[in-house]
């Protein structure tokens, strides 16, 4: 799908912020409303916006470790791939699971509240799973960035 500049002017407002109306749109943009709700709704139809969510503070929400594990299967299949996914799915600690290149097969992004508790995700949950041979750990130290922005 072709964007022009009109429309990536309403993505990256949308993206700073999913509450703006469509008039605070309209009134940023210097367009009339019509138009923004025309365009906002062809973007939305097509699938470009995705959904709208909110974005919680992890730390006031009591997650303060953020770990990332590279998981290495025991075989590469797809039978074998198709059983892990479908067990990193009913894990809401893994808020990110992407299947990769490289010395390992996935790459699993973890939010956890402490060191204790991403002890037992790891040896009561993770490691239990048929298709884990290998876990590999980082945590992280110290976030430097983070963001859901996209560049358009």
């Amino acid at each position: 799908m072709a964007l022009d500049e009109i429309d990536k002017k309403i993505l990256r407002l949308l993206q700073e912020n999913a509450h703006y109306t469509l008039k605070d749109i309209a009134n940023k943009i210097n367009l009339s409303l019509t138009p923004v709700h025309d365009r906002v709704k062809r973007l939305e139809k097509e699938g470009v916006i995705e959904k709208y969510v909110s974005i919680l503070n992890k730390k006031k929400l009591g997650n303060n470790l953020t770990v990332y594990c590279q998981v290495t299967l025991t075989k590469q299949t797809y039978d074998t791939s198709e059983g892990f996914n479908q067990s990193i799915l009913n894990l809401p600690e893994v808020v990110e699971c992407n299947y990769v290149s490289g010395n390992f097969d996935y790459m699993l992004k973890i939010i956890i509240p402490d060191m204790e508790s991403y002890h037992h995700f790891h040896q009561k949950k993770l490691s239990i799973l048929p298709e884990v041979s290998l876990i590999n750990t980082v945590f992280v130290i110290s976030e430097v960035k983070s963001t859901t922005v996209l560049p358009i």
